[in-house]
């Protein structure tokens, strides 16, 4: 056994012996989360250790986002413990007093990006907008850049963007503008929309699901896109003729909360204390492409070396991107979403 993982079992003995108490044996808790591969994923890393390690139950449900949590918290009915949200769901939910405060003298925020740590919310996984481009258009000079992306004269070609994420779209015009990934925040929004009207007459394809965006580019109905880097990734190990990296790629984070008034916030709160923790966060992307949030969890060893070059939150790859800004999409979504969907649609 290598000095690596040995003191990952250690680490993971002591949080074990610092979450359990008597008091929790046979409590239940409820978390909710997205379905699909994604929770099926969460499942394995996330929450049977959890459930083992503290003597609980964890049930599971699916959630649709913010409204979801909203009418149960407003209508004094939570059913659920635990909930998943985009970042900036979080934040918007926190300025509405949604959620309970955490402990975080319970919940180790070490290794976890400040920008996702707050009274009321912690950052959970992480998912990234990549530029995917197909090589048997382009073989190994296809677009590398945003930049590249919208230069339609030196890279010709069937084009596909996300019409349904605009605060995504935004942060990719912006980068083709010319900015650095440190620059891109606070938006300019009206920037960026004149970014997203050069290339608008170019697009072929603006594309409302992940799903159809790998389909997009699986079909070679389009030779370059964003893309989700999970469905990225998909494309590769199906075979597919594409190539795709994370320069200049735009990360995008989920986070965990505990509903105001949720009926066993004790048990979430040891609960998600194991979530973030590095020894299971490390366990995330042994089932999905979805990186760690926990930075700590590429110091376990639990990481298979060779698969870690192709975590989007390996620490190498982090520095090529963008990390969207939760609280100003909290106060500028709405707006810019308007913008966007009246300039896409013209």
């Amino acid at each position: 056994m290598n000095r690596t993982r040995s003191v990952s079992i250690v680490a993971m003995a002591g949080l074990m012996a610092s979450l359990a108490a008597p008091a929790m044996a046979g409590d239940t808790i409820t978390v909710a989360s997205w379905g699909g591969t994604y929770q099926e994923a969460q499942t394995k890393a996330f929450f049977k250790p959890t459930a083992d390690a503290l003597g609980i139950t964890i049930k599971e449900d699916t959630t649709n986002g913010l409204d979801d949590v909203r009418l149960q918290v407003t209508g004094n009915a939570v059913k659920w413990d635990i909930t998943e949200l985009g970042a900036d769901e979080c934040a918007r939910g926190s300025k509405e007093g949604l959620f309970e405060k955490l402990d975080y003298g319970i919940i180790d925020k070490s290794g976890i990006n400040p920008k996702l740590v707050h009274d009321d919310w912690v950052g959970i996984s992480y998912t990234s907008v990549v530029l995917i481009y197909r090589t048997d258009v382009f073989g190994d000079k296809g677009p590398k850049t945003w930049a590249d992306f919208w230069n339609v004269e030196k890279f010709p070609g069937r084009r596909a963007l996300s019409g349904s994420q605009a605060t995504e779209t935004l942060s990719v015009a912006a980068l083709a503008s010319g900015l650095p990934i440190d620059k891109v925040y606070p938006v300019d929004v009206d920037g960026a929309l004149k970014s997203v009207d050069k290339i608008r007459g170019h697009v072929d394809a603006w594309w409302t699901s992940g799903a159809q965006a790998m389909q997009l580019v699986k079909d070679g109905e389009v030779d370059m896109a964003s893309i989700w880097n999970g469905r990225a990734g998909t494309l590769k190990k199906e075979g597919a003729p594409v190539s795709f990296s994370f320069d200049q790629g735009v990360l995008t984070a989920d986070c965990m909360v505990i509903p105001k008034g949720a009926k066993n916030k004790e048990a979430a709160m040891k609960a998600l204390a194991m979530f973030v923790s590095p020894q299971l966060q490390a366990n995330l992307p042994l089932y999905v492409d979805n990186g760690p949030v926990n930075e700590k969890a590429f110091e376990t060893g639990k990481i298979p070396q060779d698969r870690i070059k192709d975590i989007n939150s390996a620490p190498e790859n982090v520095k090529k991107q963008v990390l969207q800004d939760a609280e100003f999409w909290r106060d500028n979504l709405v707006e810019a979403t308007e913008k966007f969907n009246n300039l896409v649609q013209q």
